[in-house]
């Protein structure tokens, strides 16, 4: 099984690159590409004098609306040089809460969801609701880019970041046909716990891998670093990967939001492709 229905989500022409990503995947995987150009009403109802809300509604809205048709149509004139590429593209409007339902609604028929880092200087400000409208509405797995480089052709290491939880399995699972294609894979686990069946960390994963054609070589280490995302990103530049396999999110996004996670930190600081799942 490949990634045949590929989606990307734009709110701002300065992410092009990313679409220029999300197309050359789709092209890699003889697949189309869904492009959903974001128009953003940001309308706060609280500043506005009395009766004069239905005219700042309607401002916001008819300015979302321009932002998102002159957005569908850059996307539209880029992806006309693609030649042969398979592609469709529409705008859409929503409020910064309902981005949740609408990229989730369009990430849940897609194989896979390709996104920009959502942190950083040139991020936009929604990029976060747009990866976790991805991940939790949409059940669809994302890769995030922390770049505009995509992870080799096929990719030539692959780390899995595993912690034997529900959400790195599913990773796991969604990431079977880069793992397959893979010319080597290592089972990273920090701080291990006991396997609720007495067996070494990250073997019974090894084994169900190994039933699908991928031999993962296995690394317990000690956290040394801060942070899970800190040693993981040491061992990635360490062994040379050029993709990380993880889940998202295992614990609440509001704890994340204001205590940091292993999610979190990997979107900020991940110096190569993550691919995450939950």
């Amino acid at each position: 099984m490949g990634y045949k229905s590929i989606l990307t989500v734009l709110s701002d022409a300065r992410q092009l690159p990313q679409l220029d990503a999300a197309a050359a995947l789709a092209a890699r995987e003889d697949g189309h590409l869904s492009v959903l150009s974001l128009g953003l009403d940001h309308t706060q109802v609280g500043y506005y004098f009395p009766n004069g809300m239905p005219y700042a509604f309607q401002d916001a809205i008819d300015m979302a609306m321009d932002q998102a048709g002159t957005l569908d149509q850059t996307v539209r004139q880029h992806l006309a040089r693609f030649g042969d590429l398979r592609w469709s593209s529409e705008a859409a409007v929503a409020q910064i809460g309902g981005i949740a339902n609408l990229v989730g609604m369009r990430a849940r028929f897609s194989d896979l969801t390709v996104l920009s880092r959502p942190y950083g200087e040139d991020a936009p400000g929604e990029a976060e609701a747009v990866v976790e409208a991805a991940l939790f509405e949409g059940c669809c797995p994302v890769l995030v880019l922390p770049g505009t480089e995509l992870p080799a052709d096929p990719p030539g290491k692959v780390l899995i970041a595993w912690n034997q939880s529900t959400e790195a399995l599913a990773a796991v699972r969604r990431a079977l046909p880069l793992l397959k294609a893979a010319g080597s894979v290592e089972i990273t686990v920090i701080d291990p716990r006991a396997g609720t069946d007495g067996s070494e960390p990250g073997a019974p994963l090894a084994q169900m891998l190994n039933r699908h054609g991928v031999h993962a070589d296995i690394a317990v280490l000690a956290r040394t670093s801060g942070t899970v995302s800190e040693e993981l990103n040491r061992r990635a530049t360490e062994i040379a990967a050029d993709l990380v396999v993880m889940g998202a999110y295992g614990h609440s996004r509001f704890r994340q939001a204001i205590l940091g996670g292993a999610t979190r930190n990997m979107l900020e600081k991940a110096k190569v492709p993550v691919f995450m799942a939950r």
